[in-house]
């Protein structure tokens, strides 16, 4: 339990608070406009299992622009 103890939380939890934000956004905006630039489900993973890069790769290239 000391490595737990060694963590410098007040510099990695506003990162992890960021990464779910994000994360919850862009699988909201996929789910809500299911148009994607391509498969719906591809992106679904993407942002589910790249993390924060996931997410801004969506944002990026992923949304369809209307």
């Amino acid at each position: 339990m000391s490595e737990l103890e060694n963590i410098p939380w007040n510099l990695i939890l506003p990162i992890l608070v960021l990464q779910l934000i994000l994360m919850v956004v862009a699988l909201v905006d996929v789910i809500r406009h299911r148009r994607t630039n391509g498969p719906f489900i591809m992106w679904i993973f993407i942002i589910l299992l790249g993390n924060i890069i996931g997410s801004i790769l969506y944002f990026i290239f992923g949304r369809r622009q209307e």
